[in-house]
């Protein structure tokens, strides 16, 4: 049996692409796993989908992550049912189209940053309150995405920003965990051919034939990506630690490939 056998994992989003997909692999690794999502639909169809494979080790509930309360009562159905919380995953997000700011409207701003930003912040709140009420504390991890690590493209304002604030969020809880038994870390799971990536082009199909080809080479799918992901959050040890796919070694090898590869990410996504 593995070491992560029995552990409580909790994916904030978990209803859908890489959320779900960590979900999928943490319970084929043992983990008991506790999702939420928008929709009082969307968590019953992914938890049912997900509790055929592993019957008894999986519930969800609807929650809205910009809500503070609504994040506390994750937090609590997940104690009420497993007892615990050993790794809790800020993965819930949306994106921003791809336009120049002055054409996004003010309430996507809101939302993105909302969701983004205060989602993770909450999260972050509630699981290191309960964690640090617990013996064996536990560990948080935030979601990166295009811009934590300062890249930055014309039309990506918006999403760029909420997620360079989530980065500096994670740097500084792991400042102030340090010599505790909570410990916080990062997961970056690069380009991954998810609805959230495939809206960001909404209304602009020539642009998205342009950068799927850059996407083609650098992007995965799911499947591919989030196996990689459970075992490194499983298998971390040191606060700090970041757990990314998309290496820069990775990607200059793929450059470097792309004329004998022939890839297309999207086939299965877009279909």
């Amino acid at each position: 049996m593995s070491a992560a056998s029995g552990r409580v994992v909790v994916i904030t989003g978990g209803t859908r692409g890489i959320g779900l997909g960590l979900a999928r692999e943490m319970l084929a690794r043992g983990c008991r796993v506790v999702i939420c999502g928008r929709s009082d639909t969307s968590v019953r169809d992914a938890a049912a989908e997900l509790g055929a494979a592993a019957p008894g080790r999986v519930t969800g509930v609807p929650a809205d992550v910009t809500r503070r309360e609504s994040v506390q009562a994750l937090w609590d159905h997940a104690v009420a049912t497993y007892g615990a919380v050993d790794v809790w995953i800020n993965n819930a997000g949306i994106s921003a189209p791809r336009r120049p700011l002055t054409e996004v409207a003010e309430g996507t701003v809101a939302d993105v940053v909302a969701t983004n930003l205060f989602g993770a912040t909450n999260g972050c709140v509630v699981a290191l309150a309960g964690m640090q009420q617990q013996p064996a504390g536990g560990w948080i991890w935030n979601m990166e995405g295009f811009g934590s690590t300062g890249q930055v493209q014309p039309g990506m304002a918006t999403y760029g920003a909420s997620k360079r604030a989530v980065t500096y969020l994670t740097e500084s809880l792991v400042k102030e965990t340090r010599g505790t038994s909570v410990k916080v870390g990062f997961v970056s799971p690069g380009i991954v051919a998810t609805d959230l990536l495939v809206d960001d082009y909404d209304g602009q199909p020539e642009a998205f034939e342009q950068a799927r080809k850059i996407f083609n080479i650098l992007g995965d799918r799911v499947e591919t990506v989030t196996p990689y992901l459970a075992d490194g959050v499983l298998g971390a040890q040191r606060s700090g630690t970041r757990v990314a796919w998309l290496t820069r070694s990775k990607a200059f090898g793929r450059f470097a490939t792309a004329g004998f590869k022939k890839r297309d990410i999207f086939a299965e996504a877009t279909a």
